[in-house]
């Protein structure tokens, strides 16, 4: 055997002289090997703890299973792979924890319109916010209707009625002629806690949707006033909104009071008869005897029209009274304003 020049094995060793190796077996005390080493030669540190490297174990096989094995721990790419398992790199994980491949441009286009809504349910998304809005507005024009309108007609209704009476004890406003929306009496009746003023005209706009009463005294539809003779009083009033003042009507009873009050008298009418349910265009019943009325011959009568069914105005409610009691205002109220 050709022996090994001691200049190559300088050169193996990076120029350490060569020394034999120590024979174990003539060395008195010996450091314990580690019970976990895979060669005898470990040393352990002054705690136990093992100094030695960890050691690998060279996968068998070629050259074509080492780079296999290579490929598995380091990547598809090169990568290492407890790196990108635990999120090291940033990028998206697979399902079992391992870094995703990226999405072709292909992919990334479906997967953008997969999660883009359709027509349909964009369609749906605006049919559902319209339907949403017009309820929101429904709501809105029912509470105006049913609570803002009859707020603020009674505020009005109450300026009105309170004008009235300033300029009566002023002396302002005389019985006579009035024009349309002007107001000139007040009507109150008890049963029904109604104190309303009455104002020239059926206007709606002018009259009945400020609250008031308004006295049928134009054209064909003209009836008597209250200081006639004899001769029909007509009123209209609302139902239902605009402060509703002949709401309740259909509760009066024969006998109940209705009284008009003027700036010099109270005229007081006894409720005689009512009919329920009649056509708009039936206008004899504000006739000087009213058919149906179950009055027989021409006297001093008063007849009150509202809208029926409540909350629609396809019918009219009619409800007739006669004058009981006629009483000037310097002898105090009457009996039936007083109780």
């Amino acid at each position: 055997m050709t022996a090994v020049r001691p200049e190559r094995e300088d050169h193996l060793y990076g120029g350490t002289p060569y020394e034999p190796p120590i024979d174990e077996e003539t060395v008195a005390l010996r450091i314990p090997q580690s019970p976990g080493s895979a060669f005898g030669g470990d040393s352990l540190s002054a705690s136990g703890a093992s100094t030695a490297p960890p050691v690998t174990a060279t996968p068998a096989g070629g050259r074509a299973t080492r780079r296999k094995a290579a490929k598995g721990r380091h990547g598809r790419h090169g990568g290492h792979g407890d790196h990108d398992s635990q999120g090291g790199s940033g990028g998206p994980e697979g399902p079992s924890g391992t870094a995703a491949r990226p999405l072709s441009r292909v992919e990334a286009r479906r997967q953008a319109r997969a999660r883009k809504p359709s027509a349909a349910v964009v369609a749906s998304r605006a049919v559902g916010e319209v339907f949403i809005t017009t309820g929101v507005l429904m709501l809105l024009f029912v509470t105006y209707q049913l609570w803002w309108t009859n707020v603020r007609a009674h505020a009005q209704a109450d300026r009105e009625a309170s004008s009235l009476q300033d300029d009566w004890a002023s002396g302002k406003r005389n019985p006579g002629t009035f024009s349309p929306g002007q107001g000139f009496a007040i009507l109150h009746i008890p049963k029904l806690d109604v104190v309303v003023p009455i104002a020239e005209g059926i206007s709606n706009k002018k009259v009945l949707d400020k609250g008031m009463v308004g006295h049928y005294g134009e054209d064909a539809l003209k009836t008597a006033m209250p200081d006639a003779k004899t001769g029909n009083f007509g009123l209209a009033g609302h139902r239902n909104t605009h402060g509703e003042p002949f709401r309740y009507i259909n509760r009066l009873q024969p006998g109940d009071a209705i009284v008009v009050e003027t700036q010099d008298e109270y005229y007081v009418y006894k409720m005689a008869s009512m009919l329920p349910v009649t056509s708009p265009s039936n206008v004899s019943v504000l006739e000087p005897v009213p058919p149906g009325s179950g009055f027989t011959g021409p006297g001093r009568y008063i007849t009150l029209t509202t809208c029926t069914p409540e909350f629609t105005s396809k019918y009219r409610l009619i409800v007739w009274g006669k004058m009981a009691e006629e009483r000037p205002r310097s002898k105090g109220k009457p009996d039936a304003l007083v109780e």
